[in-house]
């Protein structure tokens, strides 16, 4: 049986430009105990209004993705990085013993998910790493953004978990990755899809522990965001957005 977690406008809170939906992606699967789906903790839906600025602040042992769907943001950071991030291309923080960033939005408006991973030991080397491509998430077919270490791909994961996107056209079906043993849970960031049965819409994740989902089709233009996760894999909770959220078995 396929579980769908819904959208909760509840769970949106805002610091005034700056306004997020906190997401605990493993509510979707309730009879496992953990808000956290594995080691896929914490997923924020954020909104950032033009003049947004986030602080330096530090973050351990967290692997974070920004990614980024629509608009542009500049990511500062500790190793001395200023790079502005956009669709054309995302970031991933391996926070580790500490890392340090600032986030600001000087130029437009912009629209991501701050995903936090936990990772598979504590206190590792805290470094960062940034995916370039030339144009945006690939229209019908799926990109592989990052995946665990030793597994080639555009970043690199310090835990099992690999991480897909695709922007479909209207009336288009796909096939959504697999790989053995690890669970999906497929992410509408935008646009509006069926799958098994149900119509999700911007927001909506939907998983099956047990099984494949079936292909998905597009209503109309959509983008779509997959995560496959070793649900038992070893990880840590000494982040500091990872391990907080989510409760121990």
């Amino acid at each position: 049986m396929f579980n769908v977690l819904r959208a909760e406008p509840k769970t949106t809170f805002e610091y005034g430009p700056f306004r997020i939906r906190r997401m605990r992606p493993g509510q979707i699967l309730p009879e496992r105990g953990d808000d956290a789906f594995g080691p896929l903790s914490v997923i924020d839906h954020a909104n950032l209004e033009q003049g947004t600025l986030v602080k330096m602040h530090e973050h351990n042992n967290d692997e974070i993705l920004s990614y980024m769907w629509r608009g542009s943001m500049v990511h500062e950071d500790s190793a001395g990085n200023r790079v502005p991030l956009s669709p054309k291309k995302l970031m991933m923080m391996n926070a580790g013993e500490s890392f340090w960033h600032e986030e600001s939005t000087p130029l437009v408006s912009a629209e991501m998910l701050q995903i936090f991973i936990r990772p598979r030991k504590a206190n590792l080397e805290g470094r960062v790493q940034f995916m370039e491509r030339r144009d945006g998430p690939k229209q019908n077919a799926w990109t592989l953004i990052g995946a665990p270490e030793g597994i080639e791909s555009p970043l690199e994961i310090r835990q099992a978990i690999y991480i897909y996107d695709t922007r479909l056209d209207a009336d288009t079906t796909i096939e959504i990755p697999t790989h053995p043993g690890f669970a999906q849970w497929l992410y509408v960031m935008d646009g509006e899809m069926t799958i098994g049965g149900h119509t999700l819409a911007k927001g909506d994740a939907i998983s099956d522990e047990a099984s494949a989902l079936t292909p998905a089709t597009a209503t109309k233009e959509t983008t779509l965001v997959c995560f496959l996760v070793y649900l038992d894999a070893e990880s840590v909770l000494e982040g500091t957005i990872s391990g907080k959220f989510g409760n121990v078995k």
